[in-house]
């Protein structure tokens, strides 16, 4: 049911907005990219877990080429253009960036002739993207210089993000998500630590303490397992589209991860950023037709 794929995605971006604090917390001690690794390879060894003891059906031979390859790109590549935009932009400049994400999935849909843009998706899409922009309209005043570079560095990152998401789909309907996800990622954390492990980051776990061993334990269960996996859940009973506007929410549960836990103040802005995104995810994904009208309104869906 395509209502249930919508709902873990946007627990996969909210969810996915807390991994900022955790990051932020292990920057002071980390590097971006060990945490990365960190994230990503701890997360396999409990996709991997989980899918022994389910017994779930792993990829055919067949589709280890193309998983490992989808597992490069958003489990290695995406990574490290996210972070690498991080260095040049803000971090309300790089939601921003890539909240371009939906529009992104809708465009690589089309061309691939996966999915078809309807005039109810590219509103509800442009409407959630505009709560975004609202609700980090103040950080967005002031930029460092050169903040262009991180700008078009995070749009690369959401175009791997894009891709990633049209493509799964087929690998998707032969396989599990849990297995398919810990393959992926599993690519993505050996990339990841051959790179960390040629600069020594590894060598800075011995100086973590126990709160930071919680929080890096926080990172791979939560923000690397469980999100991941509700986001391949998602996408292979939604849209991909459907799944790619949710991110707009990921930047909101940050600032609201920032005032509940940093003490940060709740802004006007912040409050009505929130409810475009949803009502524009509710657009795109025609939930007011699913639930405005009853049992038969669950059914009648507009193209």
């Amino acid at each position: 049911m395509e209502i249930l794929g919508v709902l873990a995605a946007i627990l996969s971006s909210a969810l996915g907005g807390t991994a900022v604090g955790a990051t932020r917390y292990l920057a002071g001690t980390l590097d971006p990219l060990t945490i990365g690794a960190i994230r990503f390879g701890g997360g396999f060894l409990v996709l991997v877990a989980v899918a022994l003891v389910r017994c779930d059906r792993w990829p055919p031979k067949s589709d280890w080429p193309g998983t490992g390859a989808l597992g490069l790109l958003f489990f290695g590549l995406f990574p490290v253009l996210f972070n690498g935009a991080l260095v040049y932009t803000t971090a309300a400049r790089g939601a921003l960036a890539l909240s371009t994400l939906p529009l992104l999935t809708m465009a690589a849909g089309a061309v691939l002739r996966i999915e078809t843009p309807t005039m109810r998706k590219i509103i509800g899409v442009l409407i959630a993207m505009a709560g975004v922009a609202i609700a980090l309209g103040t950080s967005l005043a002031t930029a460092p210089p050169g903040a262009w570079r991180g700008d078009l560095l995070m749009v690369a990152a959401a175009c791997c993000m894009a891709l990633y998401n049209v493509w799964s789909r087929p690998f998707l309907s032969r396989t599990a998500p849990i297995p398919f996800v810990a393959f992926g990622m599993g690519v993505g954390a050996v990339s990841l630590s051959v790179l960390v492990a040629s600069n020594g980051g590894f060598a800075r776990l011995a100086t973590l303490n126990a709160p930071q061993w919680i929080a890096s334990g926080y990172l791979a269960i939560i923000c690397g397992a469980f999100i991941f996996f509700l986001w391949a859940f998602a996408l292979g009973r939604a849209a991909p589209t459907l799944v790619a506007v949710s991110v707009a929410v990921n930047p909101l549960t940050a600032s609201i991860f920032g005032v509940v836990f940093l003490g940060e103040q709740v802004s006007a802005k912040l409050i009505v950023g929130l409810i475009a995104v949803l009502a524009g995810i509710a657009i795109a994904s025609g939930a007011t037709e699913w639930f405005g009208s009853g049992h038969q309104g669950f059914r009648r869906r507009l193209p």
